[in-house]
């Protein structure tokens, strides 16, 4: 069938999403035997004990000292990247030379 011939279904419109006061009165009525409020609940169970403020810091002080290594490995291999490039041209240059004085040499030999 073509696109003709089927008929368009209209959608209603879509209603406006409610006010943060509609939102809040609606959690504030809520029973805590909400389902949703269950599932929050079991959900978090699984969830580790929030840790200590010294544990977070030192946890934070690590993820920053790998971050800055990295960054910094990253700078170094870079370097290292140019450098092997600059010397891989060195060395087919060095073939090329080589591949031209071995003629040469051939050429005088005979």
């Amino acid at each position: 069938m073509s696109s003709k011939g089927k008929k368009r279904v209209v959608l209603p419109t879509r209603p406006e999403p409610p006010s943060v006061e509609q939102i809040l009165e609606d959690v504030r009525s809520t029973q805590p035997s909400d389902p949703m409020f269950v599932l929050i609940a079991e959900s978090n169970k699984d969830l580790p004990a929030p840790r200590k403020e010294e544990e977070s810091e030192v946890k934070r002080e690590h993820l920053y000292q790998q971050s800055h290594s990295y960054v910094e490995m990253n700078h170094r291999l870079q370097k290292a990247c140019s450098l092997l490039k600059e010397k891989c041209e060195e060395l087919k240059q060095a073939g090329v030379t080589l591949e031209q004085n071995i003629v040469e040499i051939k050429e005088k030999a005979l």
